[in-house]
């Protein structure tokens, strides 16, 4: 599908949620919207292989009947082998009475077991459909919802005409799974904008994910020799939707990554982000998102007490809540993460996330993460984990990025690019706070911006005015302070001034004005006035 086609369906899928919410709530109403896309592709994604298993046993559609539906009627004994092979190459299944077809025809006839239908199959997909546990996926769609109706008929009327509506619309597009979750992220993005500052709880957006992902995805001992071929794993601890963890993964190309580890705190956006991962094609056992707290670190996983079992990461990606504040309480002081470097302090988690994503990332490995300037800067407790990162040799590149990115806050950002084991005996600032177009409401980076900001990381390009490599005495001798205007001015030089020029135009200046004064004068004269001094 053309991007012109996906902006289209994207634009077409934010006009029916635009019409139809009434006066719920963007936020209410955008889980049920995705929640319905979600369900759509797995449908399709089933239908269209069990029809090709079937081939010429494909069924006709029977009165009331899907063609799945006829076939599981008419074959009850050969359903558990079908469904076997099917999950061997889908890795779910959908029962027909779930899939999306039926819930279609139940909602353009207005059935009133819509609702009822739907509860049953969400609790199917999350129970049954995948050999992984998939529980909760749907716990923040409430189909009993008052802001769907005031009764159950007013909420099966609403939910019908909105299924219908899709199902009207989605028909005249290609449903393949790119355009699919295209169209999924172009949804978060527009329910983003409208939601303010609660945005920056679930979306990252993607042009500050193309410059993340294409760092982390470069050969980390040498990025000047290209793209890594592969990654055994990439984590992203405060993973949102997923947006970010999918750019690495186009990056890398469907088979790039071993596997993706994201960890998200907020339940609907947990979800979102498993959803979102599976809509992308990411099969259930190439992916785990975890619900739960990265700063006290309540994964399991990350938890074994055996040093050899904790996983490390290839890349690490982040763009964890800015200034967030935390109770740095009990034992974190001696927490693994952190008792090298010291707590962050209690009015901004910034650190205690760097610090978090850090200690997980391989030695070979390379983290990139999305922080307010005030790292850069602030003193006390931050210049003490600052310096001491510095003098390890583990800051490896700062980039200052525009403001009015983000829709949850206009403040300028910066990326902060951490590696254990690097060579350079310096840090590469870039000043791209000026390369950027202007919206109305956000500002832009274009491709050639983030084409920029990347390969002057690559290749570690000194640029007046926009990047360069400054020694580790020089930052020393700035105190530690890593402000980059410290470091690379963005002030417009003064134009020479060719004083012998100057001088030869101030007399010939003089010569006209006294030519233009001995001629004005010459006319007082005819009229016996007196004349100019």
């Amino acid at each position: 599908m053309t991007e012109q086609a996906q902006k289209q369906l994207g634009a077409t899928l934010w006009a029916i949620a635009d019409e139809l919410r009434g006066s719920m709530n963007a936020d209410d109403f955008r889980d049920y919207m995705l929640a319905f896309l979600f369900l759509r592709y797995l449908s399709d994604t089933y239908e269209a292989t069990a029809r090709e298993e079937l081939g010429a046993d494909w069924p006709e559609a029977a009165p009331g009947l899907t063609p799945l539906q006829a076939w599981y009627e008419a074959n009850p004994d050969d359903v558990p082998e079908f469904e076997k092979l099917l999950r061997r190459r889908l890795h779910y299944v959908i029962h027909p009475d779930y899939l999306w077809s039926h819930i279609a025809e139940l909602a353009r006839t207005q059935s009133d077991d819509l609702l009822e239908t739907l509860r049953k199959g969400f609790r199917h997909i999350e129970e049954e459909s995948f050999e992984n546990s998939f529980r909760g996926l749907f716990s923040e769609i409430n189909l009993s919802s008052d802001k769907l109706g005031k009764n159950e008929r007013q909420r099966n009327l609403l939910t019908c005409k909105v299924i219908t509506r899709l199902a009207e619309e989605l028909a005249a597009f290609s449903t393949d799974t790119d355009t699919l979750g295209d169209a999924y992220e172009y949804l978060i993005g527009q329910f983003a904008a409208g939601s303010g500052k609660k945005a920056g709880e679930f979306y990252t957006p993607q042009q500050i994910s193309a410059i993340l992902s294409g760092i982390v995805t470069l050969d980390s001992q040498d990025p000047a020799t290209g793209k890594r071929d592969r990654l055994q794993n990439v984590l992203d601890f405060a993973c949102g939707s997923g947006s970010l963890l999918l750019n690495v993964r186009r990056r890398m190309g469907p088979d790039g990554i071993g596997m993706i580890y994201g960890q998200e705190k907020n339940v609907t956006t947990y979800n979102l982000a498993r959803m979102n991962m599976l809509l992308h094609g990411v099969s259930d056992g190439a992916f785990t998102i975890f619900h739960g707290d990265t700063l006290t670190n309540d994964w399991d996983m990350l938890r074994e007490t055996n040093p050899a079992k904790v996983p490390h990461f290839d890349a690490v990606v982040a763009n964890p809540p800015f200034s967030y504040r935390w109770d740095p309480a009990g034992d974190l002081a001696t927490d693994v993460r952190f008792k090298n470097y010291g707590l962050a302090p209690r009015s901004a988690a910034d650190f205690a996330f760097l610090l978090h994503g850090f200690h997980f990332l391989k030695q070979d490995g390379v983290m990139a993460i999305i922080l307010p300037h005030g790292v850069l800067f602030r003193s006390g407790v931050e210049a003490r984990i600052r310096k001491k990162l510095l003098e390890d040799g583990h800051i490896d590149t700062i980039i200052g990025l525009p403001p009015n990115l983000f829709f949850s806050t206009g403040i300028p950002v910066c990326i902060l690019v951490l590696k254990k084991c690097r060579k350079p005996d310096d840090v590469l600032f870039i000043n791209a706070a000026e390369h950027f177009e202007k919206g109305k409401r956000q500002n832009r980076l274009l491709d050639e911006h983030i084409n920029k900001i990347i390969e002057t990381y690559q290749f570690r390009r000194e640029e007046e005015r926009f990047s360069r490599r400054v020694s580790m005495q020089e930052i020393a001798d700035n105190e530690y302070n890593l402000n980059i205007s410290r470091y690379i001015s963005t002030a417009e030089p003064e134009a020479e001034v060719d004083l012998a020029a100057v001088h030869a135009d101030l007399v010939a200046a003089e010569e006209k004005i006294k030519a233009a004064t001995a001629k004005h004068n010459a006319f007082l004269a005819e009229l016996g006035l007196s004349p100019l001094p």
